[in-house]
């Protein structure tokens, strides 16, 4: 390591290099209120491969402050990267990193705008974490707000219903939508403005001196016990209380004007999105899509000290990064760290495999991801049904689709179709384990072979489903998101039901304890329990105990009576995206789901009554049946 003073104005910046001279050079800016130690694990990692630059920013650690106090703003900020770059960043362009108010005070350095004029040729590539460019959030906050209320005047696609039969229901469908989509939306620019809500704090008399002290007080705890990052020699660094204060000019110096000119970045960019940051939703760090071609994003489940907690996979993503750039492979995982820095859905760039999405719940629900962007995987028995649902997908504007055949009671054909998709897609983002059949009958009349079965596919598909693709997760280290279909059948007993309800009821307990495990690895898991819901998958079940003209009695009469329930599977795959984006445990869908549930946790007895009065309905009908 050498440590070099830098002149800037009227402050000397404190300079620490590392790795060799003749290396292209990676410059670290750290944020507030750190100094250049927080980046000590990564610098290290990249200077097996880099000459590593770290500094001090103004006002931090062993550099001086200016002697104005407000002389924080990003201009001076900026004037301070130049003179690191004139004194010791060498004669090749740079590849930039910043975090925090690192990253948002180098926005404007790699943008089209005045501020970034001196910097061209100078900056080779900017990876930014936790610290977007605030002209790029102001334009998202915007475009949330008013676009949503315009939204409200037509369908989602600009245009109004069709006048055609049942258009009433339509409009009425698609103005519920709009609104949802409207009060999401809002949510989300509500929900970012409150996470910045200590920032006017900071900016303000008094206020911002008493919060700073409070930082200082707290900060080694809670990086502990929030973030996850054990303390250590360098950081937080012993001149944290100096630093905390005087970093208040960052705020005082900038909250009061956006930086001037353009917000196109002139350089590659890469996005690393913390989706724990407690900070920064991923939507407004997301809000440079758009304003920078290519753009790569990368999620990881840390939270806003991410190079403290996952410093490791910081330097793999930055190295792959510069090495991609310099004529690299196009690995899996960049090609979908691309396509989630293009415009689009909110699943842009992601890959959702869904099994059983040949037809019903798991149809529209690969439908719903790819309308929000997704790469989807569509996995059936019926290898038919999932082209068809592909080629419906892809006839859409935008939409990728990836049909494959696979019985999830096979275990063979599971292990196959997980290395497959791993290998030509890369790790999926969500896994929806939807496959399922139905049995109904005695149970005392319910054979070895079809127990076998319907614990096969219902139960043991979504054990290799979460196993399989849950590894791989957990191996790539970026978080996702599993989410398994049971069945109100699950707390709702039934006569006739016993061998299904067993099935979902093991698979609700077992969401809720893969849950648990893996919790602290990121993955959320989800078990959706949707109702009566008219999907067709009542011509498929298997009904024992009864003749063949019996059965097929019954099941017309059921398939007109949830025809007429009218809850379309539609309405389930919103269920699912909202359990994704929320991370839900438990989502009841239909209103009887949510009933059933209801009494199930607080009137049992009221529950198995529920369930003897359907028995008895149940019995009446086959009577009729059987009499006819």
């Amino acid at each position: 390591m050498r440590d070099h003073r830098v002149r800037s104005g009227d402050v000397e910046l404190a300079v620490r290099e590392r790795g060799e001279g003749h290396r292209p050079t990676v410059v670290l800016v750290h944020g507030y209120p750190d100094t250049g130690a927080v980046w000590d694990e990564v610098a290290g990692a990249l200077a097996e491969r880099f000459r590593v630059l770290t500094y001090d920013v103004r006002g931090a650690g062993a550099s001086t402050a200016p002697e104005d106090p407000d002389d924080y703003h990003v201009q001076a900020l900026l004037g301070d990267l130049a003179a690191v770059l004139d004194a010791v960043g060498g004669d090749a362009p740079v590849h930039l990193v910043g975090h925090d108010w690192g990253s948002v005070q180098c926005w404007p350095a790699v943008t089209d705008g005045p501020d970034g004029e001196p910097f061209r040729g100078r900056i080779a590539s900017f990876t930014s974490i936790s610290g977007p460019d605030w002209r790029h959030v102001a334009e998202w906050a915007r475009r949330e707000t008013l676009g949503s209320r315009r939204e409200t005047l037509g369908s989602r696609d600009g245009t109004t219903a069709p006048p055609v039969a049942g258009g009433q229901a339509w409009a009425v469908r698609e103005g519920a939508e709009r609104v949802r989509a409207r009060a999401r939306r809002t949510a989300r620019v509500l929900g970012q403005a409150r996470r910045s809500v200590y920032m006017p704090v900071f900016a303000a008399p008094k206020a911002g001196e008493a919060l700073a002290r409070v930082v200082t007080a707290t900060f080694a705890r809670g990086l502990k016990r929030v973030e996850g990052a054990e303390p250590r020699p360098g950081h937080p660094a012993p001149t944290l209380a100096r630093d905390a204060r005087n970093g208040l000019g960052l705020y005082r110096a900038n909250l009061r004007k956006l930086p001037a000119g353009g917000a196109t970045a002139q350089v590659p960019v890469q996005v690393v999105v913390p989706t724990r940051d407690r900070y920064a939703l991923p939507d407004a760090l997301l809000s440079a899509r758009g304003h920078a071609d290519p753009l790569y994003v990368r999620r990881v489940p840390a939270g806003h000290w991410v190079a403290r907690t996952h410093p490791d996979r910081l330097a793999h993503w930055i190295t792959e990064f510069i090495d991609h750039l310099a004529g690299g492979p196009d690995t899996p995982d960049l090609v979908r760290a691309r396509a989630a820095g293009r415009p689009g859905g909110e699943y842009t760039g992601r890959l959702v495999v869904v099994t059983g999405a040949g037809n019903g719940i798991g149809r529209a629900t690969a439908r719903a991801f790819a309308d929000e962007g997704a790469t989807v995987v569509v996995a059936d028995i019926d290898e038919a049904a999932a082209k068809r649902v592909a080629e419906e997908i892809t006839a859409a504007a935008d939409g990728v689709a990836h049909p494959y055949g696979v019985d999830v009671a096979d275990a063979e054909a599971m292990e196959r179709f997980a290395e497959q998709v791993t290998a030509n897609l890369g790790v999926p983002d969500v896994v929806v384990n939807n496959a399922g059949i139905g049995v109904a009958g005695p149970l005392l009349e319910t054979g070895e072979a079809d127990w076998a079965r319907i614990r096969a596919v219902n139960l043991d598909g979504v054990y290799r489903g979460c196993r399989l693709f849950g590894t791989r997760m957990v191996a790539r280290g970026e978080g996702g998101h599993i989410v398994n279909v049971a069945s109100m059948a699950a707390f709702a007993p039934g006569a006739q039901v016993a061998a299904y309800s067993a099935t979902k009821a093991a698979v609700l307990q077992f969401s809720e304890c893969l849950r648990l495990e893996l919790a602290d690895e990121g993955i959320g898991v989800s078990a959706i329990c949707p109702g009566v819901i008219d999907t067709g998958i009542v011509h498929r079940t298997r009904y024992i105990g009864i003749s063949g003209a019996e059965a097929d009695a019954m099941r017309a009469g059921l398939a007109k009576a949830f025809a007429r329930r009218g809850y379309p599977p539609e309405r389930v795959a919103q269920a699912i995206l909202r359990a994704v984006r929320n991370d839900r445990p438990l989502v009841p869908v239909a209103p009887e789901a949510h009933l059933a549930l209801a009494l199930d946790r607080y009137a049992p007895p009221l529950n198995r009554a529920v369930g003897r009065m359907i028995r008895r309905a149940g019995e009446r009908y086959r009577s009729g049946i059987a009499a006819d």
